[in-house]
């Protein structure tokens, strides 16, 4: 409703009140200027109401004072609960894990899959052209020669004997399976084409007088071939995690108590130091908890058994972090750690119990 029609109404009320006039009638006389005497407001009116009675009644007590303004910078203050009326301990620790330092290795069908595509740039690819390459009658072209020679006319290096110019090229795909696709075949095969196969004086040089090619460092390490679980250096294409083992024998991560005057990150990195020592790199990735673990408190039997536990529980939060160099020293910690595992997601489960394991589960990583 717009602000003239409620003009309209309302003076079209005033009148009605007023004397009888049609609404035609009322709609299309000059609207007067309303007196605002003629309102009556509620302070009016409760006034004239109370004036009568002010005489004989008792006078009415003061209004309550208001409540104290808030300070503002006080509501963002950090309040510390105290410990002691609670029935758990808080607690904070750190999951300090080694990121991967290789890619995971493909499956058959990821591995028959890049096949594939290989196979398919070369049939949408231009023609390879040498002569934009090779300077003719010279070391490289020769070389090259050779090398196109043995791939049966075929410029790519890994595909196979595969002709993308020829009657079969549409079958460009290869089974689940088949060892064109293993990455290890791959390698062999760059690997032998890398070898210079022309001297510079543009001889051919026989195959016990060529010089290999250096391999690439095999993704297997020592460690690896030894289950070292204290060593950094395994498991590179996988995440690893850093365990301790405690007084009472059980595998955890690294964690303590929270003192008043700390916070989750700051008692982390504290029981991290004490734990494992100073020769570590290491990066605290947030100040927000990733996991938590509650160790139920254990009451006695009574009336004050629900009041005061027989033994109080904990809450343990968790918080990410980072190693980057360095290697855990137990030598002089204070907090009774024994022995430290490097472990990965699928080893977790074998070294931890069930409902701590449970709690922390969805936090490890994917791989």
């Amino acid at each position: 409703m717009s602000a003239a029609s409620r003009g309209g109404n309302a003076v079209s009320a005033l009148l009605r009140s007023s004397r009888r006039v049609c609404s035609q009638c009322a709609r299309s006389s000059p609207r007067p200027a309303i007196p605002l005497t003629t309102r009556r407001y509620y302070a009016e009116q409760t006034t004239t109401t109370t004036t009568t009675t002010t005489e004989t009644a008792a006078p009415k007590p003061p209004p309550p004072s208001p409540p104290p303004r808030k300070d503002i910078s006080s509501e963002h203050s950090i309040i510390v609960p105290s410990q002691s009326d609670s029935a758990h301990y808080i607690s904070a620790g750190i999951i300090l894990t080694r990121a991967p330092l290789l890619t995971r290795e493909p499956t058959p069908f990821e591995a028959a899959f890049y096949l594939y595509q290989k196979r398919l740039n070369e049939r949408l690819a231009v023609p390879f052209r040498k002569n934009l390459y090779f300077r003719t009658d010279t070391a490289s072209d020769l070389d090259w020669r050779i090398k196109v020679r043995e791939r049966h006319g075929v410029p790519a290096k890994d595909i196979g004997r595969y002709n993308p110019r020829g009657r079969t090229a549409w079958n460009d795909e290869v089974l689940t399976g088949s060892p064109l696709s293993a990455p290890e075949t791959i390698v062999e095969k760059l690997l032998a084409d890398a070898e210079t196969r022309v001297s510079e004086d543009g001889e051919e040089i026989a195959e016990e007088e060529r010089v290999p090619v250096e391999k690439p460092m095999p993704r297997r390490t020592e460690a690896d071939e030894k289950n070292d679980v204290r060593r950094l250096d395994r498991a590179l294409d996988r995440t690893l995690y850093l365990v301790v083992k405690g007084k009472d024998g059980k595998w955890t991560f690294p964690a303590g108590r929270v003192d008043t005057s700390e916070a989750l990150h700051e008692t982390a990195s504290r029981v991290l130091e004490q734990t494992a020592g100073v020769n570590m790199n290491t990066w605290m990735v947030g100040r927000v908890p990733v996991a938590h673990y509650v160790k139920r408190p254990s009451f006695g039997e009574g009336e004050t058994a629900k009041t005061a536990p027989e033994k109080r529980g904990e809450k343990t939060f968790f918080l990410k972090g980072r190693i980057m160099a360095g290697q855990v020293d137990l030598t002089g910690n204070v907090r009774g750690v024994t022995d430290f595992q490097w472990l990965i997601k699928d080893e977790l489960r074998e070294v931890f119990a069930t409902d701590y394991y449970h709690s922390i589960r969805n936090m490890v990583e994917l791989r």
